[in-house]
């Protein structure tokens, strides 16, 4: 039996919701039900968030190299600022989104990597063994093979452009690939970048904050101080944390630290415990719905009805935990519009003829192969060592294939490397090489993953057979 369409209207009828609001006009709801199908559709795509990055970074790249280009420049510059009284806080739309946007970015992978911590991949150590020795290895293999070929001292600060994988293009490229791909892969490569992330904040928070002010610090450390107050407390409403939140960000902006690195740390201080749980969410709601149900009809008050609504509203608050709820909220907006923003007020790279000098290409072909080949590298040869001394197991069903096709894809990198390359290079010509490299590395790295997928892992009509070689390729490495 189908169930309906959630875009298509409720049924009517006894004992059913309306079908629209009193105030709607039913032929534009229609319009706008039939309108958003299509929408609805594309975002239940598990790659839908890639290929809109890819699409943002495409129109970047064609303004940047149109007749139009300087509206591109010149977009990103716009000042935009606040002023109160004698204060005045002018910066450009790139800082907003690079700078103020992104920090939801990276509060968004905070709480995911203290949820992994707590209750996922990287819970158990066996289980995080692999996946954190080849995100090491995707790490210090890539910056190593950038320092090699870069090499001079004025382009040697972009070592660490080419360490992070980008989650959402990689994922996509996976999708691409099918049935092919066991579910195995797709955890292992999640809990990969996870990690992939957390060396990648590290490197930022250590190499690419150069300056500190003790002053800024003691600002962000009443901010912490102030959000970790309001949890001994008690305090669960959300929008609460904001304020010391914001203080936070500015003590760390004050200090000379990249201020993204506040939006890590209030993610990795969210808390990843529910109140309730499933069965208190189901206790307190069917405690109120038989309240309602043993009241007279129509002798419940407005009043009444509002405070059973309340008590409601707090048993499905704290159904989940803050930093899952709160990843379920934010995840859509940072994946459908943070992250494709951000695509397309850095990926405009200008490539015009005579544009880059000597040390811009060595920057460009440093972090080329820096992705594409030291990547791969790094993550092979680290799985391997890892299974080798038995430090870490290998899911069920995966092989020596599968590592391959990991590493490939770990190769794709995009929003944080593009983020890397910003704070690593004040030069236009040196950004301008490093972003190019980043955009040519992960296309060739999805282009030969898809290519070395399609022809490595079996299709579905295979998989039996194949789960058994690969079962015994694991054992063998074992």
């Amino acid at each position: 039996m189908s169930s309906p369409s959630p875009s298509s209207p409720p049924p009517s009828g006894p004992g059913s919701l309306p079908a629209a609001p009193p105030e709607a006009w039913e032929p534009l709801l229609r319009f706008a039900r039939l309108a958003g199908r299509p929408l609805e559709r594309f975002l239940r795509i598990e790659a839908a968030s890639g290929i809109l990055l890819l699409l943002a970074a495409a129109a970047a790249l064609v303004w940047a190299n149109s007749p139009w280009a300087h509206s591109y420049v010149e977009l990103w510059h716009t000042p935009i600022g606040l002023r109160i009284g004698d204060f005045t806080f002018e910066r450009t739309l790139e800082w907003v989104v690079n700078d103020g946007l992104m920090v939801i970015f990276f509060f968004v992978v905070g709480m995911e990597i203290r949820r992994e911590i707590h209750h996922g991949e990287l819970s158990e150590w066996r289980r995080a063994a692999l996946p954190a020795a080849a995100a090491l290895g995707g790490m210090l293999a890539p910056a190593g093979l950038y320092l090699l070929i870069a090499g001079s001292a004025a382009t040697r600060s972009g070592w660490g452009v080419p360490m992070a994988t980008d989650i959402a293009f990689a994922v996509g490229i996976l999708t691409l690939l099918g049935k092919r791909v066991p579910a195995a892969l797709r955890v292992l490569l999640l809990a990969l970048a996870v990690i992939d992330d957390l060396g990648a904040i590290v490197v930022i928070a250590i190499f690419y904050s150069p300056t500190l002010a003790m002053s800024g610090l003691a600002v962000a450390g009443a901010g912490f101080v102030g959000i970790f107050a309001m949890q001994r407390l008690g305090v669960r409403t959300k929008l609460a944390y904001v304020v010391p939140s914001v203080v936070a960000w500015a003590g760390i902006y004050a200090a000379g630290i990249h201020p993204t690195i506040a939006g890590v740390i209030v993610g990795l201080v969210t808390p990843v415990r529910a109140w309730l749980g499933p069965d208190g969410f189901m206790l307190g709601v069917r405690k109120e719905l038989d309240h309602l149900a043993q009241a007279t009809p129509g002798a419940l008050t407005s009043h009444e009805l509002a405070g059973t609504l309340r008590q409601v509203d707090v048993a499905r608050r704290e159904a989940m935990s803050p930093a899952e709820s709160l990843i379920e909220t934010l995840h859509p907006w940072v994946a459908f519009g943070i992250m494709p923003v951000f695509a397309l007020a850095n990926a405009g790279v200008a490539v015009s003829g005579g544009s880059f000098d000597s040390a811009s290409w060595h920057v460009a072909l440093a972090v080329t192969i820096g992705l594409m080949v030291g990547k791969p590298l790094g993550v092979l040869l680290m799985s391997w060592l890892t299974l080798r001394l038995r430090i870490g197991t290998l899911p069920t069903g995966m092989g020596a294939r599968h590592l391959i096709v990991l590493g490939v894809v770990a190769g794709v990198g995009f929003t944080m490397a593009l983020f890397i390359a910003q704070l690593a290079f004040t030069d236009a010509k040196l950004l301008g090489a490093a972003k190019l490299g980043v955009l040519a590395a992960s296309a060739g790295a999805a282009i030969v993953a898809l290519i070395v997928g399609g022809l490595l892992l079996a299709p579905v009509a295979a998989a039996g057979t194949a789960q058994t070689a690969d079962e015994a390729e694991s054992s063998t490495e074992a």
